[in-house]
This record gives structure tokens, C-alpha cells and sequence, in this order.
């Protein structure tokens, strides 16, 4: 086995402090805060993220009007529905009475003409 190769060792260093030295040139040759360019790229992309907020904030108005519209249209069906079974119990409940009423005058007219019979016999046994 070979001693250790410091040819290899001496590169990778001398190529690590080469990245790091281009990486610094790079971030040194960033232009500064307060340039004109800087700032129109700023206030374009504020610009852009105002836009993008105020489509949000049209689109949750929209749904939450959609969502509003349709509760109050699922409101009226209920009510309208109510209203339909509210008349149809009515028109059962007054049949039901009218029924029974007509029973009930049926079980008196039946009742008077068994009494009126019985009454009339007893007139002929007289």
C-alpha cells in the first residue's frame, strides 16, 4: 500500500477554496439595495403578489356569495316543502274530520231510526 497521496489531498483543497472564493465574487458582485433595477424587480414582484391577493380575495367572495346563494335557495326549497306538507296535512287532517263527522251522523241517523222504530212498535202494541 501507497503512502498517502497529498497531491490529491492539496487539490480538493485548492478546488474547495476555488468555489468558495467564486461563490464570495458572486455574492460581492450582487448589486446593491438601493439600486434602480434592484428596486423595480422588488416593486414588479409586489405588484405581482398584490395582483395574486386581490384574485384570492375575489375568489372567496365569489364562493362565499355562491355558498350564501345557495343556502338561501336550499332555505326557500325547505320553507316551500314545509309549506306543501303543512297545506297537505291540513286537506288530511280536515278529510279525516269530515269523515268522522259523517260517521257520527251516520251512527245518530241509524241510532234515531232504531229508537224511532222502537218507538213505533211500541205504539202498535199499544
Amino acid at each position: 500500500m501507497s503512502a498517502f497521496d497529498y497531491r490529491n489531498f492539496d487539490d480538493r483543497r485548492q478546488n474547495s477554496a476555488n468555489a468558495k472564493a467564486a461563490l464570495l465574487a458572486k455574492f460581492k458582485a450582487r448589486p446593491a439595495a438601493d439600486d434602480p433595477e434592484v428596486q423595480a424587480k422588488a416593486q414588479a414582484r409586489a405588484e405581482v403578489a398584490r395582483a395574486r391577493e386581490e384574485r384570492i380575495r375575489e375568489r372567496e367572495t365569489a364562493r362565499i356569495a355562491a355558498e350564501l346563494k345557495a343556502a338561501e335557495e336550499k332555505r326557500q326549497r325547505e320553507e316551500a316543502e314545509l309549506a306543501a306538507k303543512i297545506a297537505r296535512e291540513q286537506a288530511e287532517f280536515q278529510a279525516a274530520q269530515e269523515r268522522k263527522a259523517a260517521e257520527l251522523n251516520a251512527k245518530k241517523e241509524a241510532r234515531d231510526a232504531r229508537y224511532a222504530a222502537r218507538k213505533a212498535k211500541a205504539k202498535t202494541k199499544r
